[in-house]
């Protein structure tokens, strides 16, 4: 049972309590049984450790109200809604014999000790928290689920769990299920399509189009016009380098480049002239 310090508070106008806030207290207050509700305030730090803890509110503290202590179970906390802090506690008084619903967290133990885990099983949990009934002075700190001995497609139900005297499930009307060992589930990739003969040919052809890019260089003393023949014939002519006293050309015509070898160069896809 853990201990908090409290202290009273009269006022709770919206400005008393952002200013409580603003020095590290959280208000909260204090109902249940024959005393009349109080308002007190906790040190955010006393409380920081405990609170977000699953067991929380379901946990029995012992408040120190300057110097008069009460137990208490918290049953609502409110948090603020951008920086998720802790800004209200609702705190309910302890009384002997009283009954009350409150949910209960799950707790799964040894694990290692599970067949059914050990061949790849998975534990699938059904539900984290049951809701129980019970006295308000006998509260359980959490439901414990022995997984020892538990194979492949065992359900583990409200039935197999033992529960302290006078605490019962609110679920009454059925043998729910808590959680199961499951088989592991294998996801097949799907197998990726053939390439059709066309698709390859295509892509033969795209690779080889874009390995075709040459370069071929000209003499200085061409006119505009022969520049321009000697670039159109290249295009369809293999990447030869042109020799300014090649055979066959007339004086002052454009040059022209030999036909492409036998053995089949690549197409030739673009031709860069160089000076």
């Amino acid at each position: 049972m853990s201990d908090l310090k409290a202290i009273k508070r009269e006022n709770s106008s919206s400005g008393s309590t952002n200013k409580l806030r603003s020095s590290g207290l959280i208000p909260a207050i204090l109902y249940g049984g024959k005393d009349p509700n109080q308002k007190i305030s906790i040190e955010k730090k006393d409380i920081k450790n405990i609170i977000n803890s699953d067991t929380f509110l379901s946990k029995v503290l012992e408040l120190d109200i300057e110097g008069k202590k009460e137990k208490v179970l918290p049953r609502d906390v409110s948090y603020h809604v951008v920086s998720e802090e802790p800004i209200h506690i609702d705190f309910m008084r302890i009384v002997s014999g009283k009954k009350i619903i409150i949910e209960v967290p799950v707790k799964f133990i040894n694990q290692p000790d599970s067949p059914g885990l050990k061949r790849g099983g998975v534990l699938n949990i059904v539900r984290r928290k049951v809701e129980l009934k019970c006295p308000a002075e006998n509260i359980p700190d959490d439901i414990t689920i022995d997984l020892t001995g538990t194979d492949i497609g065992t359900s583990i139900k409200i039935s197999s769990v033992k529960l302290s005297e006078n605490v019962l499930p609110t679920i009454t009307d059925r043998d729910f299920v808590i959680a199961t060992v499951a088989a592991p589930t294998i996801i097949k990739e799907p197998e990726k399509p053939a390439e059709t003969a066309e698709e390859t040919a295509e892509g033969s052809e795209a690779t080889a189009t874009e390995a075709g890019d040459v370069c071929v260089p000209y003499p200085d003393d061409l006119t505009p016009s022969q520049l321009a023949n000697f670039a159109s014939s290249a295009r369809t002519t293999a990447p030869t380098l042109w020799s300014p006293g090649a055979s066959g050309a007339a004086p002052g015509a454009a040059p022209s480049l030999p036909q492409q070898p036998s053995f089949g160069s690549p197409a030739v896809a673009s031709v860069t002239v160089l000076r």
